[in-house]
């Protein structure tokens, strides 16, 4: 790895032994290489192509996160997605298999994202360091416990691709997907519904409200569950954090780190440490391409 590469995944906190934090971290490395789903223009050109609307992601997001769970409805969608109005998912997943069903969309997203990887990564995509780097993220992968986690069963019983770039792909989608889905566990052991998750989490700064408005709640609605969570001592009157706020996310991601670690430590330290030197000049690559975004509901670097 180059130096530069490695001061920026060093930044980032990757490194260490395969321990809570060390869960949260490796999270934080392969996130970029899965979120590029969202945001690659190849990947929007393929939906397009079906004849899902690209006048902002959301029409194609939807579709494109639930084709795994197969031709399922608005409801479903929104339980497995939860911090999204269910308004918003049934104005998107309505009619979107009438555009174009799973299977489509499966397809799509696999020629979307092995163009998107060719055109950041160029000719790394066939170096034996990808290589090596997809074979370790896979372990991990086909390691993780799928009972009770809709998303990432949904996804880890897709047939894996051939090319090593797309395992890549593929394993950092079920990785992801397994932490969100454990996430959702944590939020539940925590008494916070969904537009409530989105309200305590813009609380401790994790991202600034009008990201999280994004995700379809009213401004009704935001007011009432600030209202509910002030009531319980979480927030203040002006929405931010009290200190049993700020505890109470700090637990609810502790948690979500503890719910998360098997397929690391599966994995192993010295394994996860190599992951981590071969995937560094690569995660440089995808974040310097400019396709995600700065600001994210996800509170990377944040929380």
């Amino acid at each position: 790895m180059s130096e530069k590469a490695l001061g920026a995944v060093e930044a980032a906190g990757v490194g260490g032994a395969v321990e809570t934090a060390r869960v949260r971290q490796l999270w934080h490395l392969l996130e970029p290489f899965h979120a590029l789903l969202y945001y690659a223009p190849e990947v929007e050109q393929e939906m397009a192509a079906l004849g899902f609307g690209t006048e902002d992601r959301w029409p194609a997001y939807f579709p494109l996160r639930a084709a795994p769970l197969g031709e399922v409805g608005p409801e479903r969608v929104a339980s497995a997605f939860y911090s999204f109005s269910p308004r918003m998912v049934a104005g998107h997943m309505g009619r979107a298999w009438d555009i174009a069903g799973p299977r489509e969309v499966l397809e799509a997203r696999l020629r979307g994202i092995d163009r998107a990887y060719r055109a950041i990564l160029g000719d790394r995509v066939e170096g034996p360091g990808l290589a090596e780097a997809a074979a370790l993220a896979r372990r991990a992968a086909e390691s993780a416990g799928t009972g009770g986690r809709p998303l990432a069963a949904a996804n880890a019983e897709l047939p894996w691709p051939e090319a090593p770039h797309l395992q890549l792909w593929h394993a950092a989608t079920v990785l992801r997907e397994h932490r969100g889905d454990g996430h959702l566990a944590a939020l539940l052991v925590a008494g916070l519904d969904p537009v409530e998750s989105l309200v305590s989490f813009a609380a401790i700064g994790a991202a600034s409200v009008e990201r999280f408005e994004s995700r379809g709640w009213s401004r009704e609605e935001w007011a009432a569950a600030r209202e509910r969570l002030a009531v319980r001592g979480l927030v203040q009157p002006d929405g931010t954090a009290t200190r049993d706020g700020r505890a109470l996310r700090r637990r609810v991601e502790e948690h979500t780190d503890t719910l998360a670690a098997a397929p690391w430590q599966s994995l192993g330290r010295a394994d996860a440490d190599r992951l981590s030197d071969l995937l560094g000049d690569h995660w440089v690559a995808v974040l310097s391409s400019g396709l995600l975004p700065s600001e994210s509901t996800l509170g990377i670097g944040k929380v």
